[in-house]
């Protein structure tokens, strides 16, 4: 019961958007969602799928097809997003210094783009269940008691990951769209919509 409360106050996010704006630009996904998530999918143990994921920022070469990407090591790569768009999974846009996590197909294209810097924020489901991800991987939940859990979340293989760090007790959910005011994300029960509050 206490993880289906945790996972119902964590699916509340939803932006809708894509890369090939600076404030998205994707058409939402099916928004016939649910008001809230009663769970993630399965929860990942991290030792037997590594993250593929790479993290930077968006530096001031990018253009409309292509992400220049500063890596957390120092690098500095351009990677065509333009397959990744074609598939939908372009998500929240990008603006020089916002906080990118992106998979690589092959060293110079993007499979998935996602911005964490609009991710980031406080977000209100329908049944006002509500998430607020900060920058620093802390989440906090407030249920529809008003209730307020401490979580963290994170990307791990470009699905977002909220819990407490134990495998057992996070939720995985598949991000579907991220705009400037929205965010949608699949869970094991379906579609959840959110508004940025």
């Amino acid at each position: 019961m206490k993880n289906k409360q945790i996972i119902t106050m964590l699916a509340l996010a939803a932006l809708l958007g894509g890369c090939n704006s600076k404030t998205g630009g994707n058409a939402p996904a099916d928004t016939t969602a649910t008001d809230s998530v009663e769970g993630g999918s399965s929860a990942i143990a991290p030792a037997e799928a590594p993250d593929s994921t790479l993290y930077g920022t968006c530096g001031d070469g990018s253009a409309m097809n292509t992400l220049q990407l500063i890596t957390d090591d120092g690098d500095t790569m351009v990677v065509s997003i333009i397959d990744a768009n074609d598939r939908g999974q372009c998500f929240g846009g990008y603006q020089i210094g916002d906080r990118m996590a992106v998979i690589l197909t092959d060293e110079n294209t993007a499979a998935q783009v996602v911005n964490l810097t609009a991710m980031t924020g406080q977000w209100v489901a329908a049944d006002k269940t509500a998430i607020n991800l900060k920058a620093d991987g802390q989440a906090e939940i407030t249920d529809t008691t008003a209730t307020k859990q401490q979580r963290t979340w994170r990307l791990h293989n470009g699905r977002l990951v909220i819990g407490t760090g134990g495998a057992a007790d996070n939720a995985q959910f598949e991000i579907v769209a991220i705009g400037p005011d929205s965010l949608v994300l699949r869970g094991e029960d379906g579609l959840v919509g959110y508004s940025r509050k």
